[in-house]
């Protein structure tokens, strides 16, 4: 007998979107094949379709869009900052003009669901550029001085888990002051990164401002290395992060190095029970757990333990996976195979290093990459899974009995991006804060971002900030 609470299907449109059957490189305002004609295919990770055919830059094109970036320079940084917002606003505009068009298409290539790339992604991207745009005749108050400089050249390597925002995070306040970009988008994600390129032409910015080369690793280390690139901001892993910043070593240029994560979710004995556990629920299965900033660690005060796990696993059993265009969908793909593979490879090793495992009942879909909502109990802090980022939808469970034991299991991490707190009491929240060595700490809330406010981490989850004010010391000689 059906549930009075099943949903019936209610897909998003597929025809919103026009995905050509291939795509070039985009440089110096126009859209070139590969110098060496290489292409490859990007998959949409729900059904293993081929959505299309992309150009795949090299060495030689990695120059040919540094050379581009660097000839607009000199003319766009010399414009007043009123007529380089001017483009910012209108970019700002045409992605709200075009986000139904571009969720889709962001659901499609990445495999989130529909729900998250509209009422979050999309929003956050037009507030980013809304934002920057507000600072861009404003830079003389930013608190870095008189008339601070533009670097020149910024190099951009973006991650395949929020390919649009971490785009509009970086391009934004690049432009916003001064510089002009060359930005290479994920080898899974690069869709949303060229359709932005025709928003720039939509937008009439000027030809070599925003250069955009879709390709491997092989062409993020060119441009990474290249020795007219003055400003390098990477997001994505930590030991390519590593890579990155010997690479740079003894040069002058700067970077900014967002990496990885291994969030603690910290939850108090008087914390609202049912809000901690949709902000757990937030914390680690939003975007299928492929958040750096995720709060993969639950830490829950051992009074209560029970009491939370129970209620968690009862709403872990009504999360929706399935088809990411369904705007009924709570969990949709992982993004690719090789992903699922390290996601499996790690909850064996969790299983076999004897935490206890446990994963939601739901049916898999058949075709594409799918991992059910899964969490751990019975961990310790030398377990895997406890310590390693998994990147997944896969939270690991510790308890504790003091304040003190929970921030030193908190701060016991190699990484040191973000951290949640769960407590009715204001000073407990101040007083733990502050204690934790986390870039973002959120209380009694999750993942929750704004573009006003900065974001980064410590330690081996990398250096600088992206966001606010402080995102616009990173593109500025001050």
């Amino acid at each position: 007998m059906a549930s009075a609470f099943e949903y019936a299907p209610a897909p998003e449109s597929r025809s919103v979107v026009d995905i050509a059957p291939s795509y070039g490189l985009f440089i110096d305002g126009e859209f070139t094949e590969a110098a060496d004609g290489k292409v490859f295919k990007t998959v949409s990770p729900s059904s293993e379709e081929v959505l299309s055919e992309v150009a795949r830059a090299g060495a030689q094109d990695v120059d040919r869009a540094v050379k581009a970036a660097r000839g607009a320079f000199g003319k766009w940084s010399a414009l007043p900052g009123s007529e380089r917002a001017k483009y910012l606003f209108r970019i700002a505009r045409i992605i709200q003009e075009r986000s139904r068009e571009l969720a889709v298409l962001e659901t499609l290539d990445n495999g989130k669901p529909i729900r998250e790339t509209r009422d979050a992604d999309l929003p956050l991207v037009a507030a980013h550029f809304f934002y920057y745009a507000g600072w861009a005749d404003k830079l003389d108050h930013a608190g870095y001085g008189a008339n601070p400089r533009p670097l020149g050249v910024a190099g951009q390597i973006i991650p395949w888990n929020f390919p649009l925002l971490m785009l509009a995070w970086k391009i934004a306040p690049a432009l916003a002051t001064g510089n002009t970009v060359v930005l290479k988008p994920a080898e899974t994600t690069p869709l949303s990164a060229l359709f932005f390129a025709d928003i720039c032409r939509q937008a009439g910015l000027p030809r070599g401002v925003v250069n955009i080369l879709t390709g491997y690793g092989d062409a993020g280390q060119a441009l990474v290395e290249h020795g007219d690139v003055n400003k390098v901001a990477f997001t994505g892993s930590t030991a390519v992060g590593k890579a990155i910043a010997r690479s740079i070593a003894g040069t002058d240029k700067k970077a900014t190095l967002e990496l990885g994560g291994k969030g603690a979710n910290i939850v108090f004995d008087d914390a609202p029970i049912d809000q901690a556990v949709e902000g757990i629920v937030t914390g680690i299965f939003f975007n299928q757990g492929q958040v750096c900033c995720a709060g993969s660690r639950l830490l829950v005060q051992e009074s209560v333990q029970d009491e939370v796990l129970d209620a968690l696993k009862r709403r872990l059993t009504t999360l929706r996976l399935g088809d990411p265009l369904d705007k009924n969908t709570d969990i949709g793909a992982i993004n690719s195979a090789e992903q699922l593979s390290r996601i499996t490879a790690l909850v064996e090793t969790g299983e076999a290093e004897g935490a206890e495992r446990w994963s939601a009942p739901c049916e898999l879909p058949s075709s594409g990459y799918w991992f059910p909502p899964t969490l751990f109990t019975h961990v310790t802090q030398a377990h895997t899974v406890a310590r390693d980022e998994i990147f997944g939808p896969v939270l690991s469970v510790l308890s504790f009995r003091t304040p003190d034991e929970a921030v030193a299991k908190a701060n016991n991490s190699q990484y040191g991006l973000s951290a949640g707190i769960w407590t009715e009491k204001g000073s407990r929240i101040l007083a733990v804060a502050n204690k934790l060595r986390a870039g973002v700490v959120w209380a009694n809330t999750f993942n929750k971002f704004d573009p006003t406010s900065p974001f980064g981490g410590y330690k081996e989850s990398g250096f600088g900030r992206e966001g606010g004010r402080h995102g616009l010391e990173a593109y500025l000689d001050v």
